[in-house]
């Protein structure tokens, strides 16, 4: 463990209770360092609280309505088939209730002091809290994570982001959701499979920027095919709320909408106001992210800042080991530890998912020249069955030079499930050559990985 001044309140303070700050108090505790936490909102932060956990829960229940549909193919009489959305909701929230138990229990456990209070940064090596009293640590983390972004629209408070999406009294019969990305993607999913009538806006023509263009391509199709309309090149100029509680949506480039609810998913921005950043000198980036160096250390020797505060990936499996290494480097014995970004596995948990890993196809073409491309375009055996007629494609992307794969991306049933572990050969540098020599694992669709030529 590394030396720490023994007047000090804490040997660590990390603002933030989310999955970035929770980790690094946890691992820091545990080399003996004398930790506090301050959280402001829900010990559990954007994944478990309002993110990637409640979301997937929305997935799991919107895949019924399909799955009840194509039961009868398979022998079940489903004789009734009703959504009640207050049921989903309330229980998605005991869930999430739960968890967050279980996080301050982490905490508690391992002897880390929890302020459930905001707290701000009054000088290089002391916290202030909203209650008034001030500590001083030797260390400081900041984990504060980010938030939806809003657009400087009129009426724009009118508009729900992610955060409220989860708390709605009622299901829209019509929503409007503004963005193009992943989460713009899965909430379009999401309220379509719950019945809303679904418009996407999104101010280009492409979805899924960064994502394979053959993926991005195939979810507009199957989207499209369900009945999710798109409105490209397009942007807001007013919202307006009518007596009745209807939303009147005044556009550029298309026709003017209607809707009941109108979400905007149009990117996060790291929350880093009012924490005293500026005050103590942290420098910040164009977009407002806490700058560090590789080993999460700002220009200020005292204050280290992980997670989507930093804006490097907003995953939170990233945060996770950002917060791990900022432990293990600054309280452990093994010195710098540093996380790799490469080949950082990505899903979108649309209908169907996207699950992807390594280099896009034109990436790879700019890294190396010369790629080969392998795809699989299948139905799943599944969909046959109930004779829905929407497509797989999976495509592997190898390095012509070296046989390397280099990229996989996959669209269809269960990618997600199945790309974890395909990731692990991306990461390992494995050849086309191994994906061949691996006996296929039939029936499965994970086998369309090892038979393609």
């Amino acid at each position: 463990m590394s030396e720490v001044a023994s007047d000090y309140d804490y040997d660590l303070f990390v603002i933030g209770a989310g999955s970035g700050g929770v980790r690094a108090s946890r691992i820091a505790a545990g080399h003996g360092a004398r930790v506090a936490v301050a959280e402001e909102y829900r010990v559990g932060g954007t994944c478990v609280i309002r993110g990637c956990v409640p979301k997937k829960l929305l997935v799991y229940g919107a895949h019924f309505a399909e799955d009840l549909n194509d039961a009868a193919m398979f022998g079940w009489d489903v004789p009734v088939k009703r959504f009640d959305w207050p049921v989903l909701r309330d229980h998605v929230q005991a869930e999430v209730k739960r968890l967050e138990g279980l996080y301050g229990q982490t905490l508690a456990s391992n002897s880390v002091e929890t302020f459930l209070e905001r707290a701000t940064i009054a000088g290089p090596n002391l916290v202030r809290l909203a209650s008034g009293r001030t500590v001083s640590a030797d260390k400081i983390l900041i984990a504060t994570g980010a938030r939806p972004f809003l657009p400087d629209v009129e009426g724009i408070e009118h508009a729900i982001t992610s955060n409220e999406v989860f708390h709605l009294e009622r299901l829209p019969k019509r929503i409007v959701i503004v963005g193009g990305g992943y989460i713009a993607n899965e909430f379009a999913g999401i309220f379509h499979q719950f019945g809303s009538h679904v418009t996407l806006v999104n101010r280009s023509d492409t979805i899924l920027r960064g994502y394979d263009e053959s993926m991005r391509d195939r979810l507009l199709q199957i989207s499209l095919a369900k009945g999710i309309d798109f409105k490209f090149n397009a942007n807001f100029s007013r919202i307006e709320k009518r007596e009745d509680g209807m939303l009147h949506l005044a556009m550029d480039g298309c026709d003017d909408l209607e809707a009941d609810a109108v979400l905007f998913a149009v990117g996060r921005k790291p929350n880093v106001e009012g924490l005293g950043l500026e005050e103590v000198g942290v420098d910040l980036g164009t977009r407002g992210e806490v700058k560090v160096d590789d080993a999460n250390r700002t220009n200020v020797p005292s204050i280290f800042a992980v997670g989507d505060v930093t804006d490097r990936i907003q995953l939170t499996p990233v945060a996770i080991r950002e917060g791990q290494a900022f432990a293990e480097t600054q309280f452990g014995s093994g010195g710098v530890v540093k996380v790799d970004y490469d080949c950082v596995p990505h899903a979108v948990f649309s209908h169907p998912p996207i699950a992807s890993v390594g280099l896009t196809e034109s990436d790879a073409r700019n890294r190396y020249g010369t790629v080969k491309v392998y795809t699989s375009d299948f139905r799943a055996m599944k969909n046959v069955m109930a004779g829905r007629n929407e497509r797989s494609l999976y495509k592997l992307v190898v390095d012509e030079a070296s046989e390397r794969v280099v990229g996989i991306h996959m669209i269809g049933p269960d990618s997600p499930e199945i790309l974890q572990a395909a990731a692990i050969a991306v990461k390992a540098g494995l050849k086309k050559a191994d994906f061949d020599a691996t006996v296929a694992l039939h029936p499965t669709m994970s086998e369309e990985l090892v038979l393609m030529h």
